[in-house]
């Protein structure tokens, strides 16, 4: 077997839908994409909740589990208390597409802590953000194939964590729909007065609520966040309270603070493009950083704390600073966006480098690397 032989991979993710607003999500739907450009079969199996009337061939649904959306782990693995016929159900259903590869898109999510693949087939274990749980214990335990991760900073977290990366891979995130960055008339036209805007998943780590806490009294523009919710939550509600926590945070900070509804997946860059800057704001180091990517791909900088990936990403295209504690006001990095906008030289320096730090990241580049990973 080859990979230029057309083969058929299953990705496994039970959360998958289009448009989720997750960068999991979004990773896998630019690597299926990927896969299919290089002429190769891709498909996603989700729940059959998950699969959206109309039929997307590309979208398989199981049907033996049954977990609401949005869900945490804990409901996951409650309905997977017996998987027994999951795992008959996924195995049948990877016999029957003639499945050469799969992946398990997370250890929990992804079923890779049961990774019922049938014999001969190779697997990879995607990780997307760092676990040392016994859940990605059990899934390494399982004997993947290869282990992938977005980043180098994965990978140095990895080696940190003590594991044998021996067989990790990294395979970067793609953009599935590059933005088209405004002339140079328009971007000055951004600079002085274009909106401050961010896409963000509703998660406390977001630091979108600090963010919104911070915004200067003097901002002279507006500050527009897109806020939504995925098909998982770390503990029932999760989601909603941090929506309604922004939009109270949102109608009492100064200025013209909106909070927006979702935007569909290929509506996001071309929001980055009318954007002055984005606002990374996690609290958290990031793996990858998909609205970062974005952004720049739309030539937006990008303002951010130094650390994870999205320094790596950024370059010169934006502002990093020291980060701060969880559940602090974002006053810094409002600083840093406000002295950014002010330089007019620094400004457009770092809108001219921006497209080209995302540029190799296209969906054929993350499956050719998906491919090498597993020996294809």
């Amino acid at each position: 077997m080859n990979s230029r032989s057309p083969i058929t991979v299953a990705i496994v993710l039970l959360s998958y839908t289009p448009d989720a607003p997750a960068g999991l999500e979004r990773s896998v739907a630019s690597l299926q994409q990927g896969l299919c450009e290089l002429g190769h079969r891709a498909i996603i199996v989700t729940t059959a909740a998950n699969v959206p009337d109309g039929g997307h061939h590309d979208l398989v649904g199981l049907t033996s589990i049954n977990v609401p959306s949005p869900a945490t782990e804990e409901q996951l693995l409650a309905a997977l208390v017996e998987p027994g016929p999951v795992c008959a159900e996924l195995t049948d259903l990877l016999t029957r597409h003639h499945t050469d590869v799969v992946c398990w898109a997370d250890a929990s999510w992804g079923l890779g802590y049961l990774a019922p693949a049938p014999p001969g087939v190779r697997t990879a274990l995607n990780l997307a953000v760092m676990r040392t749980d016994p859940l990605f214990r059990q899934a390494l335990d399982r004997q993947p194939t290869a282990v992938i991760t977005p980043s180098p900073y994965m990978i140095g977290e990895a080696d940190t964590a003590g594991y044998d990366t021996a067989i990790w891979h990294q395979v970067p995130n793609a953009l599935l729909t590059p933005g088209q960055p405004p002339n140079p008339a328009r971007r000055e036209q951004l600079r002085r007065s274009g909106p401050v805007r961010i896409a963000a998943r509703a998660e406390p780590h977001k630091g979108i609520l600090e963010l919104i806490s911070a915004v200067p009294d003097d901002l002279d523009r507006p500050v527009e966040v897109a806020l939504a919710a995925a098909g998982f939550e770390y503990w029932p509600g999760m989601q909603n309270s941090v929506i309604a926590e922004c939009t109270t945070a949102a109608h009492r900070a100064p200025g013209q603070v909106l909070i927006l509804p979702p935007l569909p997946w290929q509506a996001i860059p071309s929001f980055f493009a009318g954007a002055a800057v984005t606002i990374i704001s996690t609290t958290s180091p990031e793996s990858w950083c998909n609205s970062a990517a974005e952004a720049l791909s739309a030539g937006t900088p990008v303002i951010g704390y130094d650390f994870g990936h999205v320094p790596t990403l950024t370059g010169p295209a934006g502002v990093m600073i020291p980060p701060v504690p969880p559940g602090e006001p974002a006053t810094a990095l409002w600083q840093a966006t406000t002295s950014l906008l002010r330089g007019r030289d620094a400004y457009h320096h770092a809108s001219r480098h921006a497209p080209a730090q995302v540029a190799a990241h296209t969906p054929t580049a993350a499956a050719q690397a998906f491919l090498a990973a597993v020996g294809l």
